[in-house]
């Protein structure tokens, strides 16, 4: 049998899990694994920062329901890692870093404790950010390890994996009978909930006059996504979806509604819960009244009953729950809910048309609101949009309509910015016949912005809309509000030409400061076959008014 080097038996194990594409920056210790993804028809993605590259792994699970693989080099390239994968695990999104280390045992490397280039104790610094931290101990079973790693990240609690693979580990060899790998060590079992649980929270739902559903992002990574649609037939009720439910259901939907869950949180009678933490978007359980039932249904049976009591706790998969619940409630009579449905959609309106004068507002400055109205128009019916940034991206969330399974990209619980660039790098190569769009804040574009290079050196077609308020905004306001705009500091940017700057880097660039001027900018940028960014100066809405971050 053959004889194979290290990185090659990486390559062979990535390839048995269907990966198709590593993101990487280059790094010595990790080398021999590009040579292997040569061979094995796996194209290496390069970035140019590690943080984007580990981003883009995220971003791939996201797109496509699989881990996305990311390898970095030793030492800087796993700490500038960091901050990635520790958003991929506060949003419960499977993913695998490789990291290169020093040789173990090869003197003429260094060798272990003997101070060679960046060497450090990479698996303790990934332990508590990942399910799964481990340094690889011999090249046998390096595929070994491959499949644990896919099999712990994705089972359970979705999250991200660790494998530090040393130096001599991938250059040194094994023959082929040697490796070692196992077959049916993966299991698509899930958790579809305890029996009784389904039963009593049928009842409860059935006899509830004003039912309200939020459904979270553990919803994307169910194989039963489709049931959701089944529950709402047999249980109509408002539902309001978040995160990487995002695009969960189509607009028009009877049931689906966006802008008054304040309204419903404060008139429901029973409040349904799916995958979706009561953390600080819940007001940390309190924006649900304790005389309200709350039913609620998580992977993680830690998560039930934190923060508040529930009545119902069921620890399941989203989609094998909603299965199980609508099945036991099509066999029964649900009380009516059109009376409920209507009042509901009657505040729905009433939101929408508050902020109807600034979403047709034409004037200048360009108003926030007006630009996500326009770029709604222009995103057709296959786009994945990714939000980075904080002002800006908190109203193109409200204002922009995706459908579809992981139409909608944003970081998640951990709020990080400078996810943009990779996560939308991943999803065109995942999607590559997707009209992929970047909604970018300009503080948030500054932290990795040069991946547009990287784009396109490499033919990956994003475009990216700049909300350029010269500012950072979300924190800006409440610093002004607090302690005045003249001790406002550390807050305040440029308008800086960033179309300039795409240009630089070999992408198309549009600079819009007039309202009339964004149709055909936003027109021109699509139809370029290269990366975009479309630089828009906007000013302030009342939409944000009194919006804080702390």
């Amino acid at each position: 049998m053959a004889f194979l080097q290290g990185g090659h038996i990486v390559a062979q194990a990535l390839a048995a899990e269907k990966v198709s594409h590593l993101f990487t920056l280059c790094g010595g210790h990790i080398q021999m694994i590009y040579d292997g993804c040569v061979s094995q028809g796996i194209r290496v993605v390069d970035t140019r920062h590690e943080q984007s590259a580990a981003h883009a792994a995220d971003g791939w699970a996201r797109a496509t329901g699989h881990p996305g693989v990311a390898a970095v080099t030793a030492g800087p390239g796993v700490t500038d890692a960091v901050t990635a994968v520790a958003n991929a695990q506060r949003a419960q999104v499977p993913m695998v870093l490789i990291g290169g280390q020093g040789a173990r045992m090869l003197s003429q490397f260094g060798g272990q404790d003997r101070g060679s280039l960046q060497d450090m104790n990479h698996v303790e610094l990934m332990r508590p950010i990942t399910k799964w931290s481990v340094s690889v101990p011999e090249t046998r079973r390096l595929g070994e390890y491959i499949q644990t790693a896919f099999r712990i990240a994705t089972t359970g609690v979705p999250g991200p994996v660790f494998l530090e693979m040393p130096l001599d580990v991938l250059i040194m060899g094994a023959d082929e009978n040697d490796v070692i790998r196992y077959d049916g060590y993966r299991t698509e079992a899930r958790t579809s909930g305890d029996p009784d649980m389904l039963d009593r929270a049928a009842d409860m739902i059935r006899q509830a006059s004003r039912p309200m559903l939020i459904v979270g992002s553990q919803w994307r990574w169910s194989h039963k996504r489709e049931a959701l649609a089944s529950f709402l037939k047999a249980a109509p009720m408002p539902t309001f979806v978040n995160g990487m439910a995002r695009g969960a259901m189509p607009v028009g939907d009877p049931c689906r509604f966006t802008r008054s869950r304040k309204d419903a949180l404060a008139q429901a009678d029973v409040v349904v819960i799916f995958g979706t933490p009561l953390d600080f978007r819940l007001g940390y359980g309190e924006a649900i009244s304790r005389d309200v039932k709350l039913i609620q249904v998580d992977l993680d049976g830690a998560e039930i009953g934190r923060n508040r009591r529930v009545d119902i706790g069921i620890v399941g998969d989203t989609g094998l729950v909603l299965e199980g619940l609508a099945s036991r409630l099509a066999s029964g009579k649900v009380a009516d809910r059109a009376g409920w449905l209507a009042t509901m959609r009657e505040a729905e309106t009433r939101r929408v048309a508050k902020d109807k004068n600034e979403l047709e507002n034409s004037g200048e400055p360009i108003n926030p609101l007006y630009l996500c109205s326009r770029l709604n128009r222009h995103l057709g019916p296959k786009a994945i949009v990714v939000g980075d940034g904080g002002d800006f991206v908190a109203t193109a969330a409200y204002v922009l309509d995706v459908n579809g399974v992981g139409s909608w990209m944003d970081p998640g619980p951990l709020g990080t910015l400078g996810v943009g660039p990779g996560y939308a790098m991943a999803a065109k190569l995942a999607k590559p016949d997707h009209n992929v769009v970047l909604v970018s804040g300009d503080g948030s574009f500054g932290l990795n912005g040069f991946e547009f290079e990287a784009m396109a050196r490499q033919g990956i077609k994003v475009t990216c809309i700049i909300g350029n308020d010269g500012a950072w905004t979300q924190i800006r306001r409440g610093q002004i509000d607090m302690y005045g705009e003249e001790r406002a500091v550390a807050t305040q940017l440029t308008k800086t030409r960033y179309d300039v700057v795409a240009q630089g880097l070999g992408c198309h660039g549009e600079h819009v400061t007039k309202a009339s001027d964004i149709d055909v900018a936003l027109q021109r940028a699509f139809a370029s076959p290269l990366p975009a960014v479309v630089n828009v100066e906007i000013g302030a809405s009342e939409f944000r008014k009194g919006a804080i971050s702390v």
